[in-house]
């Protein structure tokens, strides 16, 4: 008794037609017979009949069915958490993630995924949310932490909201419009602001708190990625909106936090909603949530950062 046996055997017992059983399995009508016929021989007992030019079983094959449909299902398991093994193994899992993200909440997470997986094939992107959404989209990416935007996110991805921060004004000096240490957005119109290039959602949130506050920013330098931004900040070019996890490396920096409502952002881990996740892309997000509830639990989140 063989397999590959049995499996023919089960298509034609659920199909009781043994052209169309051979059409299912992917082999010629005569090839299935040969095989049933030496199944049955091995046997020593006939496994199907024709009554009235229609196929029934036996009372051997009879038997015989639900014997082999749990020995085809358990095969399949097998192969199932074989693969998944083998995934974790050599698979691979490509992380995008925000300038801010990859500096702060990354860093532990895959620290943990690499201990758990070391010879997974780790790659991580940097980059705007816009632009990890478009290598989301087009495949480029298993995984990305984006910042939602306020519209509501890219239909063609599932995205879950893990995190919420606040921004807060980087400047080197003290700003004298702060009151009661916060400070209004309104109180950034004569202030000149270094500004992100174009693809990142702190740049939006920015040009819409300023707008809604009745004003169009001034720029002293635009164009910036993170670093650059806190470094424009540090050399005295002018001030900057940026999520408060970035500058607590930064001593030369002075923060002042936004008078409420202030500006907040939804942190979200994405993927592509048409695509299967990959065995490596499901551990690391399961890392990166256990690592969120622990850290909140301990009190370890970053300050103006809260789970969701």
């Amino acid at each position: 008794m063989q397999f590959h046996q049995l499996r023919y055997f089960v298509a034609v017992a659920e199909l009781r037609h043994f052209t169309q059983a051979a059409d299912q399995v992917g082999i010629t009508q005569p090839s299935l017979s040969k095989q049933i016929h030496a199944l049955e021989t091995s046997l020593g007992t006939p496994l199907f009949e024709r009554v009235r030019g229609n196929i029934a079983l036996t009372a051997a094959g009879e038997v015989l069915l639900p014997s082999a449909k749990r020995i085809l299902a358990d095969v399949e398991t097998a192969q199932r958490e074989v693969q998944e093994l083998v995934g974790l193994r050599r698979g691979r899992v490509r992380l995008g993630a925000t300038p801010s993200l990859v500096t702060s909440l990354a860093p532990p997470v895959l620290r943990r995924f690499r201990d758990a997986h070391p010879t997974v094939d780790l790659r991580v992107e940097e980059g705007g949310s816009q632009d990890l959404v478009r290598d989301l989209l087009r495949g480029d990416l298993d995984l990305a932490l984006i910042i939602m935007p306020g519209q509501g996110h890219e239909p063609g991805l599932r995205a879950e909201p893990i995190l919420r921060e606040s921004l807060v004004v980087a400047s080197l000096e003290p700003l004298p419009a702060a009151t009661g240490g916060e400070l209004r957005i309104a109180d950034l119109r004569d202030q000149p602001l270094v500004m992100f290039r174009q693809g990142y959602d702190i740049r939006d949130a920015t040009l819409d708190a300023c707008r809604t506050a009745g004003f169009e920013p001034s720029f002293a330098v635009e164009g910036g990625e993170m670093d650059a931004v806190l470094s424009f900040v540090e050399a005295g070019l002018g001030v900057a909106l940026v999520p408060g996890i970035v500058v607590a490396r930064r001593p030369r920096i002075r923060v002042t936090p936004l008078a409420p409502p202030g500006v907040r952002r939804t942190i979200a881990v994405a993927r592509r909603r048409d695509a299967v996740p990959t065995h490596a892309g499901r551990e690391l997000r399961r890392i990166l949530l256990d690592h969120i509830r622990a850290a909140a639990a301990q009190g370890k989140l970053p300050p103006g950062v809260e789970p969701l």
